[in-house]
């Protein structure tokens, strides 16, 4: 008989290098993510901030922990987080959450993550896909994600959030089309 161990946040804030933490489960994550994976959540980061700059309720964060319960912690690749009155760690549902996939993190950012994100109810979420520089948006309608659509080279419009938010993911993707 195999035991597996269950973890906690009194755990979790022990353990050097990065982890997750999943329903008491601990995830390693890539010890460093591809230069491509963090130049792209940058972009992301800097779009989102661009759109942001006139608003005092919002801060742009990277790999920020957001602390969901004493058993869940995840670290979004980044989040757009208002009214956020925590200082140590994110306690707020962000109001867009942003994960670069990578091999190693695509079940767990399509699958397990998702389905986190959706019952906390972000209002959006997006997957950003490095090898065909394209991004996944989904908004959250009536307690489920609905898929926005792909957007390559397109400005979405994000609805509804306390500040007017917008990404231009022709800036996003620039650097890294083939010429």
């Amino acid at each position: 008989m195999c035991a597996i161990e269950y973890y906690t946040y009194d755990d979790y804030v022990h353990w050097e290098g990065k982890w997750e933490l999943i329903d008491g489960i601990a995830y390693a994550m890539a010890p460093s993510p591809m230069i491509t994976h963090q130049a792209l959540a940058m972009q992301v980061a800097f779009e989102l901030e661009r759109s942001i700059e006139n608003c005092d309720k919002c801060l742009v964060v990277a790999e920020e922990d957001w602390k969901i319960s004493d058993d869940t912690v995840l670290k979004p690749d980044v989040s757009l987080i208002c009214d956020e009155p925590n200082e140590a760690y994110i306690t707020k549902t962000p109001e867009i959450v942003v994960e670069i996939i990578s091999k190693s993190s695509s079940k767990r950012d399509e699958k397990y993550k998702f389905k986190i994100y959706e019952s906390e109810k972000v209002p959006y979420y997006i997957l950003v896909y490095p090898d065909d520089l394209k991004a996944k948006i989904y908004k959250l309608k009536d307690g489920k994600f609905d898929k926005e659509g792909d957007f390559f080279d397109q400005v979405y419009k994000f609805e509804g959030l306390s500040c007017s938010v917008d990404i231009n993911f022709s800036k996003v993707f620039k650097k890294f089309k083939k010429k």
